[in-house]
């Protein structure tokens, strides 16, 4: 199994959407936050189970879809890398 990484911009975006959710629910900020982070968690598992990100097309830059949240990542043989959470309309430009 693949070692988890999560990037500092990963981690960041996370604690703004959970940030953005609590202004109307904590309750379901935390909700959100647990199946993001369950979703994470599982990738190392199967790391190419997740489709490639459209915009970029790379083999090793792939995606889970969490609700309204994209989860984007870097397969490699050695580390799965959270690379950024967006949210589903946002279009992926930037490494």
């Amino acid at each position: 199994m693949a070692h988890l990484i999560w990037s500092p911009q990963a981690v960041s975006d996370l604690e703004a959407i959970c940030d953005y959710i609590a202004k109307d629910s904590q309750e379901y900020a935390c909700i959100v936050a647990r199946r993001i982070v369950n979703v994470v968690e599982s990738i190392p598992d199967h790391p190419g189970a997740g489709r490639m990100v459209p915009e970029w097309q790379t083999p090793s830059l792939r995606e889970r879809i969490v609700g309204s949240y994209r989860v984007i990542y870097r397969a490699g043989p050695e580390a799965v890398e959270i690379v950024t959470i967006i949210h589903g309309a946002r279009v992926f430009r930037e490494l």
